[in-house]
């Protein structure tokens, strides 16, 4: 039986490492569809498109270049390497900054070089996005990695669902789901990213497509796992790794749910209004971390 246990942890994390990308992806646009009151497509749908276009041979424009052929790959390892320390915590999250910083420069480069003015569009609004965000990130990984432990008190909850409630919000803007941008566009790519991928076609067009979904992925993961490392019920040292790793995946599938209700039920708003509502959040998430240290 220990040996069963011992191996049933690495094995639960392997699973969900090879599943979870295209399960999280899946289940956003399955929700989504059954709020509108659609069947909509299946939930290994974004599995299905993705194995289609790694089949068919890219189509290149006239500027293409090397950042053309070498920018897919770059964001789709880059995916796998966050995926990878958000399921195996082999180093610190504060590298998902750094590793996320990556795959946008992989982006900005490919559309650069092709040179459309709409992929300069959807690259202005890229580096907006990123500008606002890590700063949160940065701080939401802090605290993360600190020892603070949430009880069943009223004001510990407040203060949880608070911290929650900033993180989802840097966490959609990450995304570019709704309110910040509206994802009901090709292939299930945000319109800030479709606009850089329109010349994108092929393998290389799949290459992009897993690295959203598995920084998508990433990021419910770590939102989950917040919860199940700070939560008094989950410290107790009896409990087995694998169950909270099986809390923390179900966690994951839990926040996907949550987020194709939100993407079924918000819309986006003007572009104007997100870096005033980020700094907002950044202000808040600021002042909400240092009442959580020095509580």
């Amino acid at each position: 039986m220990e040996i069963i246990l011992k191996y049933l942890d690495p094995i639960i994390r392997i699973i969900s490492f090879i599943t979870l990308p295209f399960l999280c992806g899946g289940i956003v646009m399955k929700i989504r569809s059954y709020a509108q009151g659609r069947v909509g497509a299946p939930v290994l749908q974004i599995f299905y498109d993705t194995l289609r276009m790694l089949r068919k041979k890219p189509v290149d424009g006239p500027f293409s270049g090397f950042f053309t052929e070498a920018s897919p790959l770059i964001a789709c390892l880059s995916g796998i390497v966050v995926w990878s320390l958000a399921s195996f915590e082999w180093g610190s999250y504060l590298l998902i900054p750094f590793l996320i910083g990556i795959m946008r420069f992989a982006l900005l480069a490919y559309s650069v070089e092709n040179g459309t003015s709409f992929a300069g569009m959807g690259a202005a609004r890229e580096v907006i996005l990123y500008v606002f965000c890590e700063p949160i990130m940065i701080l939401v990984i802090v605290v993360f990695e600190s020892h603070l432990v949430f009880n069943a008190s009223f004001a510990s909850l407040a203060f949880g669902g608070l911290f929650l409630l900033g993180t989802s919000l840097v966490i959609l803007a990450e995304l570019a789901k709704p309110p910040f941008d509206d994802p009901r566009t090709h292939l299930e790519l945000t319109m800030v990213h479709e606009a850089m991928l329109l010349e994108a076609s092929g393998s290389r067009r799949a290459f992009f497509e897993l690295a959203q979904q598995l920084k998508t992925s990433s990021l419910f993961l770590f939102v989950a796992k917040m919860g199940v490392y700070h939560g008094e019920f989950f410290l107790n040292k009896s409990i087995p790794s694998f169950w909270l790793d099986s809390v923390a995946i179900l966690g994951a599938l839990l926040v996907s749910v949550c987020v194709g209700y939100i993407e079924a039920n918000s819309t986006r708003r003007k572009w104007l209004w997100i870096p005033e509502l980020l700094g907002l959040n950044f202000i808040f998430m600021l002042f909400l971390g240092i009442l959580l240290k020095l509580g």
